[in-house]
């Protein structure tokens, strides 16, 4: 694999892979597959050259397919509607109140009618503003927050993979081995009552953390069945495996050809497919995966906001939204299904297609909303193509001993998409885990402010894994903030010590503890489906900094609970342009609100992600209760 070679690239996000699109797409008479997806990312460039097959859409009418149009909302009443509607008040009190206000941390009670927050402070003020009317709730001791808000995940492709079997190793799912592979996929024949259109289907294996240490071959899925597919997904999403009535399926033989961008995995010595799909070659399976229908898209979405409210967000986000994920999402705010807000932040491939539609930045479209655009600027550490400005500790097979990974555009390309993102007065994120890629996009930013001048933009560093010293004190003159994907210190802690990044590096992935000595925003993220979006494992991952083997990994980057609670509540608000709205409770703001039956600030660090979330209310409507 080449450094300078995106079509070859094999990040560990899911955002900058097309392929898990074409299992679950939705079904849209006249418009191809190339549609969906836009046309010209080099990132992208492989796939869409084997998914342009279908054929091409004439310019104009990709031009109009293209188009990000508003959702068509009906007239009448929605879900948010009737609750701003609303002249009921309801008060809570008798627990602990904490607002995330820093002129007013603690309240007493707070009081809540028409979707907002009308009152919090001492029973007293409270009780005097509301009268006697309104229905009291108490906490008996519990504690409220301000309801979560997961700042960078991608909670559309979350709800594709809901259609899989989870084969995600702990605590994200149950699997420790090869044989649990096994047993799952049974249970998803069960489950399903054999599958899904005669497939089984299971996603987000880890090879590296599986008890025998390999690759999952089709040897294995064939002890689970000689004669029904098989197709099961790495967490990468780069790559898949199938069974050998799969492969006879899809006609993938020892003749059969690397397709442009991919790679079919070989018995050794052989050309016979040992069924492991890689990158593009994955796209061979596609036409003959079942495929999903609008409504079955809907069902699914509505399990994946039930398990974010159990986990107490009412705000999730959709990073590098594709025009599958933007239909996805406002065909739920058409049709009144998004019980929690979701902020879309388009892939840059979409930069032209935005401007050819008429949605308005930042409006809330019936708890849809577009918040700007994201950049993709290099990989992942765990799958070693971060773009760093040093070497890797352990430097992959077949790389010279100065291998650093790679960048997905150049300095140019990247200047030019800050700069019309600027021009356009659109927010800018950027997808960078190493430090060369942070140097990238701080170059960039640097260079657009010299011509448009300083200004509350908000951008953002996704991830951030590897930001230096200096970089932090760059980001703090220009006003970018970074976004850390802080649990990385506990799923992939020990390996980025071992062999991504040496003790030294690893030591500081996610620095948080630099951003605050600094006086800098920042947010806490999951980045959903890669980890499961629950905040809990944010607060203790922030805190304790412990790897799954149980070591501290760079102590001194350690946070406080209060300080790790503003990077899910205020500090996350803030980066959606919410803060306003969302993020602590005072008086105007939504009633998104949690209860935990625990607080936080008082229990042992250790037991943090043991919180129990015992009720999730947004726009003070009770979503989840346990």
């Amino acid at each position: 694999m080449a450094h300078d070679r995106p079509e070859t690239h094999k990040s560990g996000c899911p955002c900058c892979s097309p392929y898990i699109w074409d299992a679950y797409r939705l079904r849209h008479p006249g418009l191809s597959r190339r549609g969906f997806f836009g046309a010209g990312a080099a990132l992208t460039a492989a796939g869409l050259a084997v998914l342009g097959r279908s054929g091409e859409a004439s310019a104009a009418g990709l031009a109009t397919a293209l188009a990000f149009t508003a959702p068509a909302l009906a007239a009448g009443e929605t879900r948010r509607a009737r609750l701003d509607a609303a002249g009921s008040v309801t008060v809570y009190r008798g627990g602990i109140i904490r607002t995330m206000n820093d002129t007013a941390p603690l309240a007493e009670a707070v009081a809540v009618s028409g979707g907002r927050i009308l009152a919090a402070g001492s029973e007293a003020d409270v009780a005097a503003r509301v009268g006697r009317d309104a229905r009291v709730v108490d906490l008996a001791g519990r504690t409220m927050l301000p309801g979560f808000v997961d700042c960078h995940g991608h909670i559309s492709m979350t709800a594709l993979l809901m259609g899989f079997q989870n084969l995600a190793p702990e605590p994200a799912g149950p699997v420790r081995s090869i044989e649990d592979i096994k047993s799952e996929l049974r249970k998803f024949r069960e489950r399903t009552g054999d599958g899904r259109g005669g497939w089984l289907l299971g996603a987000m294996y880890d090879d590296s953390l599986l008890a025998e240490k390999r690759a999952v071959t089709r040897s294995d899925l064939d002890e689970v069945s000689a004669d029904q597919p098989i197709l099961v997904y790495h967490a990468s999403l780069h790559v898949a495996v199938v069974n050998s009535a799969a492969l006879s399926l899809l006609g993938i033989t020892a003749g059969t050809p690397d397709p442009k961008g991919g790679v079919i995995r070989r018995w050794p010595g052989t050309r016979e497919p040992n069924g492991i799909l890689e990158e593009g070659a994955i796209s061979l399976a596609m036409p003959r995966l079942p495929q999903a229908s609008r409504e079955e898209l809907l069902d699914l979405l509505d399990l994946v906001q039930e398990r974010y409210a159990a986990w107490g967000i009412t705000t999730a986000q959709d990073g590098a939204t594709r025009r599958p994920d933007f239909d996805l999402l406002s065909l739920a705010a058409e049709r009144d299904r998004l019980k929690i807000d979701v902020v879309a932040y388009p892939f840059f491939t979409h930069i032209e297609d935005l401007a050819k539609g008429d949605i308005e930045m930042r409006r809330d479209y019936n708890g849809f909303k577009v918040g700007g655009i994201k950049l993709m600027l290099d990989g992942s550490p765990q799958a070693k193509t971060a773009w760093l400005t040093k070497p890797y500790e352990v430097v992959p097979p077949g790389f010279d001993k100065d291998y650093s990974g790679y960048r997905i555009v150049d300095d140019e390309t990247a200047a030019a998409l800050v700069e019309d993102a600027f021009a356009r007065g659109w927010q800018v994120y950027a997808h960078c885990n190493g430090d060369a890629a942070a140097d990238q996009f701080i170059a960039a930013i640097a260079k657009a402010t010299v011509k448009h001048g300083m200004a509350d933009r908000r951008s953002t560093v996704i991830h951030a894994q590897t930001l230096r010293e200096d970089q932090l004190d760059e980001m703090a003159r220009l006003g970018v903030i970074p976004s850390y994907f802080v649990t990385h210190t506990f799923y992939w802690g020990d390996w980025h010590r071992d062999s991504v990044l040496g003790e030294e590096r690893a030591s500081r992935i996610s620095p948080v503890r630099s951003t605050i000595d600094r006086g800098m925003r920042y947010t806490l993220h999951n980045d959903s489906p890669v980890v499961p979006s629950d905040c809990r494992m944010l607060l203790w991952s922030a805190v304790n900094r412990e790897t799954r083997s149980g070591k501290v990994l760079g102590e001194a980057q350690r946070i406080d609970v209060m300080e790790a609670l503003r990077g899910i509540t205020i500090d996350a608000a803030w980066q959606h342009f919410e803060d306003d709205i969302k993020g602590s409770i005072e008086a105007g703001k939504l009633a998104d609100l949690v209860i935990l039956e625990q607080d936080p600030v008082k229990i042992e660090t250790s037991q943090l992600r043991n919180l129990s979330v015992a009720e999730t209310i947004k726009r003070g409507e009770t979503i989840y209760r346990a």
